[in-house]
C-alpha cells in the first residue's frame, strides 16, 4: 500500500452514507422511470421502394425481411399489450407497400396486413388496412387471394359491411383464374349474397352450377320407371343422393348442391 492510499475502514462514515444514499437515489429514480416505448408518431415515413433497392446491394428479399422485423420491432414495446393499434396506419401502410415493392413474392407483409393489422378494433385503421390487402389483390390474384378472402370475411363478421365483404369476394371469383383457388373461396360472394337477403341475385350468379349440380344429382329415369316421381315426391330421397354427391365435394359446394334440389 502506498502512502497515497488508505484502507476503507478510514474513509468517513459520512461519505460511506453520502455514498449509499446516491445509489438508492439512482435505482429509486431508474424503478419509477417509464421506459420508452414506440409511439404512433415515431414511425418515420417510408422509404420509396427504389431507395430501398438501392440500399439492399442487390439482395432485395434480404432486404425486403429486414425492413419488415424493422417494421414490426414499433409492435414489440413490453409495457404496451396492443401498440399496433396506436400506429400511424397512413405511414403503416406506406412501409407495407415498399417491402411489397421490393419482394412481390412474399407473403408476410400481406399475412401481417390481414392477420394483425386489419383486425384493430378502430373500425377507420381496420378499412384502411383491407384497403390496402384489396388493391395489392390485384398485382397478383392467383397467390394474393388468401388474404383478400381473409378481408372479405373481416369486413363481415367484424365491421359487419356486408356490400364491402361482397365487393372482395367478387374480386376473387373475377380475378382469380389459378386452379388452385378453391370452390369455397370462388364461391364467397353467393353466399354474402344470401346474408344480404338477395337470393335473386345469389341465383342468377350461379347459373349454369345449379343446373350442372341438378344434372349432377338427380337419377337418369332410365336406371328406374319411378325415379321422376320419385324425385319429385321424396324430399328424403333427395336429401339422401345429394349427401352422396358432397361425400366427393367440400362443404361449400356441398351447399350449392344441396340447395339446388329445393329450388
Amino acid at each position: 500500500m502506498t502512502r497515497d492510499e488508505r484502507p476503507l475502514h478510514a474513509v468517513p462514515a459520512i461519505v460511506w452514507g453520502a455514498l449509499i444514499v446516491a445509489l438508492a437515489a439512482q435505482v429509486t429514480w431508474r424503478a419509477v422511470q417509464a421506459p420508452s416505448t414506440p409511439q404512433a408518431s415515431d414511425l418515420p415515413p417510408a422509404p420509396s421502394a427504389q431507395a430501398l433497392r438501392l440500399a439492399s446491394f442487390g439482395e432485395p428479399n434480404a432486404l425486403a425481411r429486414v425492413t419488415m422485423l424493422y417494421l414490426q420491432a414499433f409492435d414489440s414495446g413490453a409495457t404496451n399489450a396492443q401498440p399496433y393499434r396506436r400506429l400511424d396506419y397512413t405511414r403503416l401502410i406506406g412501409w407495407l407497400e415498399a417491402i411489397l415493392a421490393l419482394d412481390p413474392r412474399s407473403e408476410y407483409p400481406l399475412f401481417t396486413a390481414s392477420r394483425i393489422y386489419a383486425e384493430n378494433p378502430d373500425a377507420a385503421k381496420s378499412r384502411l388496412m383491407l384497403e390496402f390487402i384489396y388493391r395489392e389483390f390485384f398485382a397478383d390474384p392467383d397467390h394474393r387471394w388468401q388474404w383478400l378472402a381473409h378481408a372479405a370475411l373481416l369486413a363481415k363478421h367484424r365491421l359487419h359491411d356486408l356490400p364491402l365483404a361482397r365487393r372482395y369476394a367478387a374480386a376473387i371469383d373475377r380475378s382469380a383464374r389459378s386452379p388452385d383457388v378453391p370452390l369455397w373461396a370462388r364461391q364467397m360472394e353467393i353466399f354474402i349474397l344470401e346474408d344480404m337477403n338477395e337470393f335473386e341475385a345469389a341465383r342468377i350468379m350461379l347459373g349454369d352450377s345449379w343446373r350442372v349440380g341438378r344434372s349432377a344429382i338427380r337419377p337418369r329415369r332410365a336406371s328406374s320407371p319411378n325415379g321422376s316421381r320419385t324425385w319429385k315426391r321424396s324430399p328424403a330421397a333427395r336429401l339422401s343422393r345429394s349427401r352422396q354427391v358432397c361425400r366427393q365435394s367440400d362443404e361449400i359446394a356441398c351447399r350449392i348442391l344441396s340447395k339446388a334440389l329445393f329450388l
